[in-house]
């Protein structure tokens, strides 16, 4: 099945020269969040028009599928988990019954969706793909066409539906919608220009390359409803406590996007500093591992005052190696992502830094790199804690077997990746650099899950060989 970690956008153009020019600079400032699909979906009357291509993001199909009379748009960059890349599970899903016409763009994952799949099939639903954004898209369907009302049909899937979505769709009769799960898993923002124009996305910064400068987040458990006029925003769901991703803070999210009033650069800075007041270190110089943990990097020669040198030069033509869907991908890449710059690591004890340590094979051939360059000795540390659990909301964490921290110590990952020394970021280090707190989800950290099929998947399976996605497995209950 297919799982994703992408990028959405909606926007209503009250009164713009060019929507074309808008959404192509959002979904090209949200690449980085999926780079093996992007579509597009556009109301055009009582009609729904939609265009995916696979690859990276294209002008050309977007300038010659909106109009410059495009009131209503959806949008979507796609990173998937597992399975092939089609066109077939390349989002905007597009679904209809009797009542009704929607497309849909979903960033998460849910973690029951094989016992809604199944529900929806015994109803006749036939499925085009094997996306999790299909399922979502049909079951509003189907629940809209109980109560013909989107307000009821959202508030049935606060309820019924478990997992992480943060949502944008359009439907046939004129509306555009966002939603964000109770537990605010994955950022959903939405912003206003000077002109009435209003945009939605998962990060700020497709606020900031389309002028839009009045943003805020789209709370937890709000839905944002959009006719001809100033968006509805109504909150139909709250929880106790949030649960914010810590890794789109550690990796994910761009450094310039603000992700709940906090600055994804600061909190990577911060990140560094807490490392720095934690460990000593006797370096010659620091390396950071482009790009993410570049900001970790300085705060830490700020605190130790040994220089960062970029040790490590990376092939901007190269996608991130973590979301490639398929591990033999992930490893041959690390060579042709990542080339040496050797005069600045001969002959010194260099410090590494990396945001995270996942399954080790990257920062393994990044070892062997440094050290074929002449380095005497190669520290790491990892800004991120150990992740000895999956994730079930949206990253690519899968099963306890591929983890290397799921299973080993300390010392026993530092002799499989072949540094001389390994530090990790601490817990409580991570929660003070992110300043929010318990409103974040430390599941993969702690395996401790906020929903309750998560965490009885995690428990269940976590000593048995599997190889599936947790979520793809039904459990005999």
């Amino acid at each position: 099945m297919i799982k994703e970690h992408c990028g959405v956008i909606g926007a209503y153009f009250l009164n713009h020269k060019d929507p074309s020019q808008v959404i192509y600079n959002a979904l090209i400032s949200l690449q980085h969040r999926g780079q093996e699909s992007f579509g597009i979906a556009s109301l055009l009357g009582n009609e729904i028009l939609v265009s995916k291509e696979l690859g990276l993001v294209d002008y050309k199909l977007i300038k010659e599928n909106l109009r410059e009379q495009t009131r209503k748009v959806i949008a979507h960059v796609r990173y998937s988990t597992t399975g092939a890349t089609t066109l077939e599970d390349a989002q905007p899903s597009y679904s209809e019954n009797s009542d009704l016409k929607i497309a849909l763009c979903f960033n998460g994952n849910i973690v029951n969706f094989i016992e809604l799949r199944k529900k929806l099939k015994e109803r006749g639903y036939l499925f085009k793909g094997n996306g999790d954004g299909e399922v979502l898209a049909a079951f509003i369907l189907e629940s809209f066409k109980e109560g013909k009302d989107i307000e009821k049909t959202i508030y049935r899937v606060y309820e019924e539906v478990e997992g992480a979505y943060s949502t944008t769709f359009l439907t046939s009769d004129s509306y555009l919608v966002a939603f964000r799960d109770p537990y605010g898993f994955r950022p959903l923002n939405i912003g206003f220009d000077n002109f009435g124009n209003t945009l939605i996305a998962s990060e700020t910064v497709a606020f900031d390359v389309n002028d839009f400068q009045e943003f805020s987040s789209i709370k937890p458990g709000e839905m944002v409803l959009i006719n001809d006029g100033k968006p509805e925003i109504k909150t139909l769901k709250k929880v106790e406590k949030r649960h914010h991703c810590m890794f789109e803070f550690v990796y994910f999210s761009r450094p310039d996007s603000i992700f709940e009033n906090k600055t994804i650069y600061e909190v990577r800075w911060n990140l560094g500093r807490e490392l720095a007041k934690t460990y000593k270190t006797d370096a010659d110089v620091i390396v950071p591992i482009p790009d993410s943990s570049r900001p970790a990097a300085e705060a830490i020669s700020r605190e130790t005052g040994i220089p960062v040198v970029e040790g490590l030069i990376k092939n901007r033509y190269i996608g991130r190696t973590f979301i490639m869907p398929k591990q033999d991908q992930r490893e041959k890449n690390v060579k042709l992502k990542l080339n040496p710059v050797k005069s600045l690591i001969r002959g010194k004890k260099v410090l590494l830094i990396d945001d995270s340590l996942v399954r080790g094979t990257t920062i393994k051939r990044i070892v062997e790199i440094v050290r074929k360059a002449g380095a005497e000795k190669v520290y790491v540390w990892i800004t991120c804690p150990p992740i000895i659990s999956p994730c079930f909301y949206g990253i690519d964490i899968a099963i306890h077997g591929e983890l290397i921290a799921s299973s080993r110590t300390i010392e026993e990952i530092r002799k499989e990746i072949g540094a001389d020394e390994l530090c990790y970021q601490t817990i409580e280090g991570l929660k003070r650099a992110i300043g929010l707190g318990d409103n974040i989800c430390l599941s993969c950290l702690t395996g401790l899950y906020p929903t309750p099929l998560a965490q009885k998947l995690s428990n269940e399976l976590r000593n048995k060989e599997v190889k599936e996605r947790y979520w793809e497995i039904e459990l005999n209950v």
